[in-house]
């Protein structure tokens, strides 16, 4: 009889807290490995987002890079939204500077006495550039096609529809 008593596991037995003098409950080792219940899967959280550096940023245990992304996505918020800076002109301003800041280094490395700056040359191959070419010719001679079928009349539709759709491709960009 005093066996079975010790055998049934404790569901929860109370603890004093050595601090504030207040009893907690703390659950059964089955209990506390029980995890979070994701379609139909005992996993973790940390599992269930990937298990790697993403979940790592999305559960803030990497409080640093946590902090330079929610900084980062304020800044471009503030950027696009409150400022009103548009992506081509932030993508404009950044390869400039980029661009000034490789030059000034180039030539500054004779002064301090640095090695210049490694930057790999970038060529692009005739074949990709043929096909480049054609894909865009093909593409271009379709647009010429449309547009002298629209200034000719021939087709009443597709000139409405053109001139309709217009202005709410210009506008959309605004």
């Amino acid at each position: 009889m005093a066996g079975s008593a010790e055998e049934a596991p404790a569901a929860a037995s109370p603890v004093a807290s050595p601090r504030d003098g207040v009893t907690e409950e703390t659950a059964s080792p089955a209990a506390r490995s029980r995890g979070f219940w994701l379609l139909g899967e005992d996993k973790s959280v940390h599992k269930a987002l990937g298990g790697g550096k993403t979940a790592d940023v999305l559960l803030w245990k990497d409080t640093k890079t946590s902090a330079a992304v929610v900084g980062g996505a304020t800044i471009l918020w503030l950027l696009f939204e409150v400022v009103e800076y548009h992506l081509l002109t932030l993508a404009s301003h950044v390869m400039i500077a980029t661009l000034t800041i490789l030059f000034l280094w180039s030539n500054a490395t004779v002064f301090i006495k640095k090695s210049p700056p490694d930057v790999p040359e970038v060529q692009i191959s005739e074949e990709l550039a043929v096909n480049i070419a054609l894909a865009l010719r093909a593409d271009i001679n379709k647009a010429l096609v449309l547009l002298r079928e629209l200034a000719l009349g021939h087709d009443l539709m597709k000139f409405l529809g053109v001139n309709l759709k217009q202005p709410l491709l210009c506008y959309s960009f605004y």
